[in-house]
């Protein structure tokens, strides 16, 4: 039993808000295994795409190292070979034009339409991922954006995430092009959100990702509207990008906290320039977050006292 503060915050960390060491291991072994499974789906399947496998790449918390108990979900992109297929923006939403000849996308267009359909390549996706032995009896279907496996055999998910990789636009800058769930498609890059997380954790001295897992646990307690794992992660980081930290988890829940309260009304900007403020809670949640961050940032501030 704890008999310290520093002890006592040490203990709750390792059994209730940081993943074991032996399930992350564990969960890059299995996420390994299904990628290279899907990496055999050209070879077996003629009607499969063709895969740029130098441009897979695992995004999401679990990937930036800021995921909280427990692991429910493990996200990958799976990078395909364009086979000609070009692209267009409008208004932010991505169009990709199939040309003659790119086979197997010319059989996976929109109805009545040469634009690739991401709902036929999402739904290809999970037609072979039924095929795979040992995932046999998981749940497999189109979730959004992603094939999703509703594992029997471990507590994770894997949402398996179809994608593009563009040359350099007149920007400089590459993208990922991945479905936007309503038949589209749509730019991102994780690749800037994990090499943030990882800039901003070392130079705070490492202290920075386990304040983001224990603010998302903070977060999921039923005493409040929840802010997206996504829109809190930002914020803490948008912190200490500007301000030091300590080693002391105490202290920086109570700095946060007092951050949250400050900038819950204020636009939250997408790092990579892509979406805009991600801050779109509506202003009942808002002010249900401002006042769970003021009191409990009061009951940080009397417990130090």
């Amino acid at each position: 039993m704890a008999t310290t503060v520093n002890t006592a915050f040490n203990e709750f960390m390792r059994d209730y808000v940081n993943l074991p060491s032996t399930q992350v291991t564990q969960a890059r072994a299995s996420r390994n295994w299904l990628v290279d499974q899907i990496n055999n789906f050209p070879s077996k399947h003629a009607d499969f795409p063709d895969l740029y496998t130098g441009k897979h790449f695992g995004f999401g918390s679990f990937a930036r190292s800021t995921k909280k108990q427990q692991l429910d979900d493990i996200d990958h992109l799976i990078c395909m070979k364009a086979k000609g297929v070009t692209y267009f923006d409008f208004l932010g939403t991505i169009y990709m034009e199939v040309p003659d000849g790119a086979y197997p996308f010319t059989n996976m267009k929109q109805t009545d339409s040469s634009y690739l359909s991401s709902v036929k390549v999402v739904n290809r996706f999970v037609k072979y991922l039924n095929e795979v032995p040992q995932y046999e009896k998981a749940d497999i279907k189109r979730n959004q954006e992603a094939a999703t496996l509703q594992l029997t055999t471990y507590p994770w998910n894997f949402d398996i995430v179809p994608c593009f990789h563009t040359a350099p636009e007149t920007d400089g800058r590459s993208y990922y092009l991945i479905p936007d769930g309503k038949g589209n498609w749509k730019k991102t890059d994780p690749t800037l959100d994990k090499a943030r997380v990882s800039r901003v954790n070392q130079n705070r001295d490492g202290n920075v990702l386990n304040v983001i897992r224990i603010m998302k646990y903070w977060n999921r307690r039923p005493t409040m509207a929840s802010m997206g794992s996504y829109l809190l992660e930002n914020m803490i980081l948008d912190f200490y990008e500007n301000n030091e930290s300590s080693q002391w988890v105490d202290w920086e829940v109570r700095k946060i906290l007092q951050h949250i309260k400050d900038r819950i009304y204020w636009p939250v900007y997408d790092p990579k320039g892509i979406q805009g403020d991600i801050n779109t809670l509506s202003d009942d949640q808002k002010s249900s977050i401002f006042s769970r961050a003021y009191e409990d940032e009061e009951r940080a501030a009397e417990a130090m006292n």
